[in-house]
């Protein structure tokens, strides 16, 4: 689950990280006396007003500004919220703006020169050790660093089991050319982070950038968190925290459902029980001139319910030309889905799209003679082979 920057920001105070004063604003007026309460805490005569949306590259887009004065907080409130931001991570569409984060300025005078780095920490799958990936180049595109100057790149790689090591911490430090307080301060800052990742199990914690302000403070001036799923049951107040707003409308039914759907931009729909089973069919789809529409997974038991808002969900994209819908019958009985298909066809109404199901494993047969004795438009099949053959024969 993917968190905006300022429900980052605040669960990393909680672990201990600094981070600017800052305060959300759904309204103009919200962000102007959000300007008003940050200059009374911090004295500062500047501000940073932020676009809340779940994309990076914000201030390429025009979704960051920096105001000097409490008129162009108001002016750049105005122009920010509303907004269509299209970034690099964005549609070409973009995403509407609903409201900012208004924050106090971090770049002041000072003994020592602002400066700019790069953290994440992150997992990898391959070794099952967590990674942090850090640069003394940071506030810029990070994947551009590592392809030109790869060498300003760093990794520590950490072992789950007995966690961040307070040499790794320091290593960090003197990697990104750090001394004397900014230093010690760095060192906190780290390990503060990799508790936050720890606990509030994180797949993903990046800051970009993280702040050396000229008085030697480490502050995250960013912050992406993403959460793993599979931990939410143990992270209820972090689940309050999903805003729907920011995903598919599709996506957001599918997960009310209990269905697992990721939409895609090709022609044929594909519904399946099974993750393995999903990326067979893709496979499937593309060898046989089509392009896949979505992942869409059911889940081991499928049944009668769970097929029909498959199949509503699926027609709810307008470039589908067909649905495959490939299932295996472990767990689940195929004469069973193959009923649900029937009553789930005759529920939704005429459908004017081809349907092509596969079935295998327990009951094929018995499912195939249902779909075939349906009197319905749906063509069925029991090997990959088949499937693939109907798929050519219902595009062209």
């Amino acid at each position: 689950m993917n968190l905006h920057e300022f429900q980052s920001k605040s669960i990393l105070k909680k672990y201990g990280v600094l981070i600017p004063e800052g305060i959300l604003a759904h309204t103009i007026g919200e962000a102007v006396k959000a300007a008003e309460i940050i200059q009374n805490i911090t004295g500062s005569d500047r501000w940073v007003i932020k676009a809340q949306v779940h994309a990076g590259g914000r201030g390429k887009g025009g979704g960051v500004k920096v105001a000097k004065t409490i008129e162009e907080v108001r002016q750049y409130a105005s122009q920010i919220i509303g907004m269509q931001l299209v970034t690099p991570q964005t549609s070409a569409e973009g995403k509407k703006v609903r409201k900012v984060l208004v924050e106090q300025n971090i770049y002041y005078p000072g003994p020592t020169d602002p400066a700019e780095f790069y953290l994440s920490v992150l997992l990898n799958r391959q070794k099952g050790h967590t990674i942090l990936m850090y640069s003394p180049r940071g506030g810029m595109d990070i994947e551009k660093v590592a392809e030109e100057t790869p060498e300003q790149i760093f990794t520590e790689e950490v072992d789950p089991k007995v966690g961040l090591q307070p040499f790794q911490a320091r290593k960090v430090a003197f990697n990104l050319g750090l001394s004397g307080e900014a230093y010690k301060n760095m060192i906190k800052f780290v390990n503060a982070i990799y508790a936050a990742y720890d606990g509030c199990d994180a797949s993903l914690i990046e800051i970009n950038p993280v702040f050396k302000t000229s008085d030697n403070k480490i502050l995250a001036a960013d912050a992406k968190i993403v959460i793993d799923n599979n931990a939410l049951f143990r992270h209820q107040d972090i689940a309050a925290m999903r805003d729907f707003d920011e995903e598919d409308p599709i996506e957001v039914e599918a997960t009310r459902n209990d269905l697992n759907y990721v939409k895609l931009d090709g022609n044929v729909g594909c519904m399946v029980n099974g993750a393995g089973l999903a990326m067979a069919t893709m496979d499937i789809i593309k060898l046989s001139g089509g392009d896949p529409a979505n992942f869409l997974d059911v889940g081991g038991s499928a049944n009668a319910k769970r097929v029909e808002e498959g199949f509503r969900i699926i027609m709810k994209d307008p470039n589908v030309k067909a649905i495959l819908l490939n299932i295996f019958g472990g767990i689940v009985r195929c004469d069973r889905v193959a009923q649900g298909v029937v009553d789930a066809y005759k529920n939704i109404g005429e459908i004017s799209i081809p349907i092509i199901v596969r079935l295998q494993g327990t009951n094929a047969i018995e499912g195939k003679k249902i779909i075939d004795d349906s009197g319905l438009q749906v063509h069925s099949a029991i090997t990959l082979q088949e499937a693939a053959i109907l798929v050519t024969e219902v595009l062209t």
